[in-house]
């Protein structure tokens, strides 16, 4: 079931995932984000260009996902309700016991996060993320380094975020966002 899941949400993730979010995407991945940041670097030497840059990792964001508000925010993002319903299927009722050396906790409900290693985990969280993202308008505001026309303010790699401008109050306006 998961498979088929993963497998109806693929093509839209690569329509609705912007080209700088690399995080679980087939062709891209950390050495391609290095890269391109490195390129952007030795252009900006290059052309002797200051550019501001902002390292953001965001502490245990897997963990961190509200279930009700992601429901609602596959819905916004343009997941049908028939995948979201299967999806609420497999997230309700979520129950864990903690074990430890000496005795194991008691049953509790599980509310947040996506599941640890689970196959549809990365794609849900990337959409999560981007919803974030669009919220902030970020993708929408004119500025970042501008490269062949276009402006690049962010790097994504799943829950790790580089934001990106040419000056220091640019990137300070990025962060308040």
């Amino acid at each position: 079931m998961l498979k088929i899941i993963q497998r109806r949400l693929e093509p839209f993730l690569e329509r609705e995932m912007p080209v700088t979010q690399a995080g679980f995407r087939k062709g891209r991945g950390t050495r391609a984000q290095i890269a391109n940041l490195r390129w952007l670097m030795e252009k900006a030497r290059e052309y002797q260009e200051e550019f501001y840059l902002c390292f953001i990792d965001y502490n245990k964001a897997l963990d961190c996902v509200d279930h009700e508000k992601f429901w609602f925010v596959l819905l916004e993002m343009g997941v049908s309700k028939h995948l979201i319903i299967l999806m609420k299927n497999l997230y309700t009722n979520q129950q864990a016991l903690v074990k430890t050396e000496y005795e194991n906790t008691g049953w509790f409900n599980i509310g947040k996060g996506v599941r640890q290693g689970g196959i549809l985990s990365p794609y849900l969280f990337n959409l999560y993320a981007e919803h974030i993202m669009r919220k902030t308008g970020i993708d929408e505001v004119a500025g970042g380094i501008k490269i062949g026309g276009r402006n690049i303010n962010n790097l994504c790699y799943v829950d790790d975020t580089t934001i990106m401008a040419e000056t220091a109050d640019g990137l300070q306006y990025f962060l308040w966002m």
